[in-house]
């Protein structure tokens, strides 16, 4: 009862219901909630503070950036969901909030494609300033074991790195990219390199082009700390999965390099285990296993850590196989 009070006590103002919703449609900072409400920084810090404190909302540092979400769990969490279930669709003041937010996100993306399209040409170099790629392609490999794959689809595939890396366990492969230029580079890659087996489409990860239950396998390669909802994502991901498919997610550790937020469009400084595991539950996935790759070099005193998640569709697989005709019929009827 307590608990329930002290939230109903913390919601009860017209700012912090604001906030609620702004916040029940995806993570923010101090920065971006006082540019949509409008309202100095100290005042909306007072007021993420109480409804923190009352277990409304979560707090979670990130480099120089404190990110606030909707708390997922609890009474708190309950009662904070309920208040914006309740909010008018219509609301004159909420639909102005979540203009200003989208309006956010618009220019954080263009931002996040200007860089793609800047950096393409030296995708590979760029990446292998944080992380040395041969040894994470091969725990990759590792971590998908001996299990045939009919359809491998590859998310924000870039330059197409891990296609050609599971060029030899997969009959089919698909790589998705929303960078024209990448894609460019991605099918100049896979020509050079004579696999007959893959092909690179333009797609968006929110909406991808296919159909339910698609693929056996989803590849997810250092995308996510790009992505303003990384849960979406990842639901996408499984709807596209046939029963029994799996889902394999590589991507930074929590870290504190700002720079790569400031200079390299990373929206997020590595992904928490706990996070992942939230994402996986709700997008109706089995986590399997989660590894973790520590740097076993320094560059400038500076290492990143690599995790890797490997996710389940709950069902049986199916044992038929996909001809390599038939595959190549399906994915050009969808292009």
């Amino acid at each position: 009862m307590d608990e329930l009070l002290s939230g109903l006590r913390a919601a009860a103002e017209a700012t912090r219901v604001r906030i609620l919703f702004i916040l029940s449609h995806g993570e923010a900072n101090v920065s971006e909630l006082t540019q949509i409400l409008g309202q100095s920084q100290p005042r909306v810090s007072r007021h993420l503070k109480l409804m923190a404190e009352a277990g409304l909302i979560s707090r979670h540092k990130e480099g120089n950036w404190v990110l606030f979400r909707l708390r997922g769990e609890d009474m708190g969490g309950a009662l904070s969901r309920a208040i914006v279930d309740l909010l008018p669709g219509s609301d004159p003041v909420l639909a102005g909030d979540l203009a200003r937010l989208e309006d956010i996100r618009t220019r954080r993306a263009e931002a996040a494609a200007q860089y793609f399209r800047d950096n393409a040409a030296r995708w590979e170099q760029l990446r292998s300033l944080h992380v040395r790629e041969e040894d994470v392609e091969q725990a990759m490999v590792r971590l998908a074991g001996s299990t045939p794959i009919r359809l491998h689809v590859d998310l924000g595939t870039g330059t197409g790195a891990v296609l050609r890396r599971f060029a030899n366990h997969a009959e089919q492969a698909i790589g998705i990219d929303s960078s024209r230029d990448m894609l460019a580079i991605a099918r100049a890659n896979l020509e050079a390199t004579g696999i007959r087996s893959a092909q690179v489409r333009h797609g968006e990860i929110y909406a991808l082009p296919f159909p339910d239950r698609f693929c056996d396998f989803v590849t997810i390669h250092q995308v996510l700390h790009f992505l303003e909802d990384p849960a979406r994502a990842l639901a996408e991901a499984s709807r596209i999965l046939s029963p029994g498919g799996r889902l394999l997610i590589v991507d930074f550790a929590p870290h504190d390099v700002d720079e790569l937020r400031t200079h390299h469009a990373h929206r997020r400084l590595g992904l928490a285990a706990e996070h992942m595991a939230q994402w996986l539950q709700r997008a109706g996935l089995n986590l399997l296993q989660h590894d973790v790759l520590p740097p076993p070099w320094r560059k400038d005193g500076t290492g990143l850590t690599v995790s890797l998640w490997l996710a389940q569709a709950p069902g049986q697989p199916a044992s038929a196989t996909l001809s390599p005709a038939s595959s190549i019929s399906h994915m050009d009827a969808i292009s």
